[in-house]
């Protein structure tokens, strides 16, 4: 696994190996993120970007998790609108899908690297679920992200409940499945849709009985 570091320099051209892995996956997909090709367009050595980073995979998974981040940032500056809860679930994965398939070569780049099976990329891909799982949450409850990686202290962090936890965890794990059939050529924004449409109702309506 890569080193960690808080150096503000490397941190700093970290997030311009990512900037230019994400450029260079719009244009080209997987194939076209080479680590020294990321290097030379991001202006850093090879040593630079092997302290951080250790094959494309890590790379595009890094990206996903920087996606990620920005989409929370713009849940929280414009909540989710609508009446009930369902409304609410079904705008957040429509805003996912929709960012997602604006830029198809990067999100089919990303989602291949998901499965790639490296154990090193197991806690950025949690970072990736646990930042889903705030959003679905925050969705849920019609309030602001939930974020204890900023606020650690933060109460609507420490109330989410476990019932909650599971319902957002459901539902994610059923939209990464179906955002992995859209890469393989299998759905396309309309039966994605759908399939969030029709797994939310099922999954609230479970929940609205058990609670």
């Amino acid at each position: 696994m890569a080193t960690q570091t808080s150096d503000p320099l490397l941190e700093e051209r970290a997030r311009r190996i990512i900037e230019t892995t994400i450029e260079l996956a719009e244009k080209g997909g997987f194939e076209a993120v080479r680590l020294r090709d990321v290097a030379a367009h991001a202006g850093v050595a090879m040593g630079t970007l092997y302290r951080r980073f250790r094959s494309k995979e890590d790379l595009l998974v890094a990206a996903l998790e920087f996606e990620t981040r920005a989409l929370e940032e713009r849940v929280n500056e414009r909540p989710l609108e609508g009446a009930h809860a369902t409304e609410r679930v079904l705008a957040y994965f429509g805003m996912q899908t929709r960012g997602m398939l604006r830029r198809p070569n990067l999100s089919r780049a990303m989602l291949r690297a998901t499965a790639a099976g490296e154990p090193a990329l197991a806690q950025k891909l949690g970072l990736f679920h646990e930042m889903m799982g705030r959003m679905t949450v925050a969705a849920l409850r019609g309030a602001p992200v939930a974020r204890p990686d900023v606020e650690p202290n933060d109460p609507p962090a420490a109330e989410i409940s476990e019932h909650e936890k599971l319902v957002a965890t459901v539902l994610n794990q059923i939209w990464f499945a179906v955002m992995l059939s859209w890469a393989g050529g299998l759905e396309d924004q309309a039966s994605i849709n759908e399939r969030m449409r029709a797994a939310t109702g099922l999954i609230l309506d479970a929940a609205e009985r058990d609670s």
